[in-house]
């Protein structure tokens, strides 16, 4: 209790003292360790949120990067961690999956982890687009920083950036050989090694090039008593290899990448928090029957059973295997002082398979009729059986292709960018689900089978053009537009019988307006008005050819920002508006056809909130660092069809925005003080975020409050010492601490509809590890 008073009269503190300066907004990295000059100054931080490099304090759009150092330093090794340091950022790592992550920026996003949904928010690396939330968590293994940009990046950055974009940033190849290594061990033998060579410039060549590795391992953090500990929920195996070559020859720059991951583990543990009557008195029978007991209740579980799944070969597994890996090659060619032109070439593969475990429960036993009852109406008793709330075996693959070609330059009071964009795209997906689906009163139920698959494929063409002019040194005018042509084809199989066929086609006109004037040298606001476009499709999760429309939006932002005092004060202070129409709103259904969706344009919201971010430097060797988002959405419409009266009702008083909280803050301070031998340095961080909640209607989902996340705290600290001479090399040494206030708070949830129950994961408790690195 000490701990979270403390914590929260420090977050309290953190933003007064952000309104007191009334800045902040359009994001200066608050979660990163900023570059502090010898005079203890501020340094200027380095973006490409227009395609081309600025100073963060001179780019008028909301971003927020995070260094690599400060990645490193907290041992954040995938993109999920990142939402704590990040106004109106919300990342969870979906249920079921190891590589899958729903990503929401201002509540704008998108909740399906399908091979074919498209996201609300673009996620790239090095300037290649990822085109799916699957496969969106691989290991971060060697990145200079990654940016996050809010409001609709339509123009530069196209379809499904309509929430904002998230860019992976990777460090490029030294001109000096070099070897860096780090290793670290914590709570849950939670252990990581990592490695990375730069063979600076080779030989008499203008050829540089660094590889990097790491392994990560570690047990899950919920005991199951029916697997070994490597095969726990939450359990992971994973190795990670990153290459890059560089040369530079005269006029033209070469870039190749290649990033490649490999994953074993078996996802959280999802418990079932609350049940129907009638599903309690089922499985509570299952004791009596000599089955296990029911596992059900609204606190975390920390040990109990959960059965494995059934591969495709008949053979228990409690895993999910998934890999990851894509290429990249990037060329830069000066044509003339005033214009370049770069190209990027990239190629991406994503596979997972494996248990789809969200039983929450081990071997259940129960009294079962045959399947012929929802077929013709035959009750055909089968006798005591094994059931399961809902378990089964996933496979996905996608790949992509795509080529981007852009003109970048200036000349004179004009900055231009330009280019063109190709994508091609193949993806399937086979769910094999089994289920036990209660029959009114719980003395029995049916056990399914039911198969969800499908394979699809997409092509999308664009065309965009930005123009920046400057009249004077302080005022700079900017419009931009961007054409999209998207083709889809899906084909709906599995337990779709004949298969259906679909296909769809959408042209987009996104748009850009922008003015930003500086008031003195370091202060500078901005006005943006622009428009945003997530494509339209086929859902790929119902038993009919469901099309669904592309959702459109219109953001208005202004903001401020500023730096104090000699650059001792950074402040950044934006606010905005976005009217969002046809919003794609999922509805999830589970029954005796397993779990599905059906997909429909039905809600028109509007989306307001502020972001406030604040670094300083009082006194040489402390830094403080914090920010503030908040996000108020209110349905304007929400057509909705009552299963009962088949009416189409406006239900907009009553829906939530899901998987979206109102308010997230973070402050923290890091304090830096050299000594003899090295820099002792200690940091604390300190995040909160209200309640979430997963799905938008009580009415349809009526445990919708049961499994939402209440509000979050988390708590994170660091002790080190860097900068140690070893022979010709440096050593840091590290202890740090995370989830110190031990919250046992959920992080995702499902309601399951019609099965009548509703699950959810929970956060692991508190967890404490050291970790070295040498430097050569």
């Amino acid at each position: 209790m000490m701990l979270r008073r403390l914590s929260r009269n420090l977050l309290l503190s953190g933003a007064a003292l952000s309104a007191i300066c009334g800045t902040a907004g359009a994001a200066e990295p608050q979660a990163e360790k900023p570059v502090v000059q010898a005079d203890a100054q501020l340094g200027t931080i380095v973006v490409t949120a227009r395609r081309t490099r600025e100073n963060i304090q001179e780019t008028p759009v909301a971003v927020t990067a995070l260094t690599g150092e400060m990645l490193d330093k907290l041992n954040i090794r995938d993109v999920v961690a990142t939402a704590q340091f990040t106004p109106n950022l919300g990342i969870s790592a979906q249920p079921a999956s190891i590589t899958a992550a729903s990503v929401f920026i201002r509540g704008i996003g998108n909740a399906s982890p399908s091979a074919v949904s498209e996201q609300g928010v673009g996620i790239y690396l090095d300037g290649v687009y990822i085109a799916r939330s699957a496969g969106a968590i691989f290991d971060l293994v060697d990145l200079e920083r990654i940016e996050v940009l809010r409001g609709p990046q339509g123009t530069l950055f196209g379809r499904n950036s309509v929430g904002g974009a998230i860019q992976l940033v990777s460090r490029k190849p030294t001109d000096d050989p070099g070897f860096e290594g780090k290793a670290g061990y914590g709570t849950f033998d939670d252990w990581f090694a990592r490695a990375r060579f730069d063979t600076g410039l080779i030989g008499n060549m203008p050829i540089k090039a660094t590889v990097s590795y790491m392994h990560r391992q570690k047990n899950g953090y919920f005991d199951n008593s029916l697997a070994p500990s490597s095969k726990d929920p939450g359990a992971l195996n994973s190795d990670a290899v990153t290459a890059a070559v560089q040369g530079d020859f005269g006029k033209l720059t070469v870039n190749y990448g290649f990033d490649y991951n490999v994953r074993e583990g078996a996802p959280t543990f999802f418990q079932v928090i609350n049940a129907t009557d009638d599903v309690r008195t089922y499985y509570g029978s299952s004791q009596a029957l000599g089955g296990s007991a029911f596992q059900i209740g609204p606190e975390g579980l920390r040990r109990g059973e959960q059965q494995p799944a059934m591969d495709l070969n008949g053979n228990p597994t409690f895993s999910v295997k998934a890999r990851v890996y894509g290429h990249a090659l990037t060329l830069n060619y000066q044509l003339m002082p005033a214009l370049a032109i770069k190209s990027i070439t990239a190629y991406r593969a994503y596979r997972q398979d494996g248990a789809n475990g969200l039983s929450g429960n081990g071997q259940l036993l129960g009294f079962t009729l045959s399947p012929l009852l929802f077929v013709d109406g035959t009750v055909l008793p089968t006798g005591v059986q094994p059931v399961t709330p809902y378990d089964g075996y996933t496979t996905q693959r996608q790949r992509q292709f795509s080529q981007e070609v852009q003109l970048l330059g200036e000349a004179g009071a004009f900055k231009y960018v330009g280019g063109a964009f190709y994508f091609h795209e193949k993806s399937s997906e086979a769910n094999y689900q089994q289920l036990t689906f209660v029959l009114p009163g719980g003395d029995a139920g049916v056990n399914l089978s039911p198969l969800q698959a499908f394979h699809g494929k997409a092509r999308s063409y664009a065309v965009f053009g930005q123009l920046s002019y400057s009249p004077s040194s302080d005022l700079e005018l900017t419009g931009g537009a961007r054409y999209t042509k998207d083709r889809k084809w899906l084909t709906l199989a599995g337990d779709v019988q004949p298969n259906l066929d679909g296909q769809v086609s959408y042209n987009n006109f996104s748009w850009l307006i922008s003015a930003n004037y500086k008031l003195r040298q370091d202060l500078m606001t901005y006005a943006r008005v622009s428009s945003g476009y997530r494509a339209g499709g086929i859902n790929p999760s119902a038993s009919e050819i469901n099309i669904f429309a592309p959702e459109k939006a219109i953001s208005y932002e202004a903001g401020v920002k500023a730096e104090w005092f000699d650059r001792r004060l950074r402040t950044n202070l934006s606010a905005f508006y976005v009217d969002y129409k046809n919003l794609q709103i999922p509805q999830f259904l589970a029954g005796t056809g397993g779990a599905t969706s059906t997909i429909a344009n039905a809600g028109r919201v509007a989306y307001r909130g502020v972001e406030a971010e604040l670094t300083a430097v009082p006194v040489p060797g402390l830094t403080i660092d914090g920010s503030v988002g908040y996000t108020s959405p209110k349905y304007k419409s929400y057509l909705y069809r009552d299963p009962i009266t088949d009416a189409v009702i406006n239900v907009a008083s009553e829906a939530r925005m899901s998987q979206t909280a109102k308010l997230n803050t973070h402050v923290g301070a890091q304090y830096d003080h050299e000594f003899g031998i090295g820099t002792l340095s200690l940091r604390a961080d300190y995040s909160y975020r209200s309640t979430v909640y997963w799905f938008t209607l009580d009415r349809v989902n009526p445990f919708n409050r049961d499994i939402r996340s209440r509000p979050d705290h988390n708590l994170r600290a660091r002790v080190s010492l860097s900068d140690i001479a070893v022979g010709g090399g440096r050593l840091d040494l590290g202890f740090w601490g995370d989830n110190l206030t031990n919250d046992r708070n959920i992080d995702f949830g499902i309601d399951f509809g019609s099965l009548g129950y509703g699950s959810a994961s929970f956060k692991k408790k508190r967890t404490f590890g050291v970790d070295a690195k040498l430097s050569y």
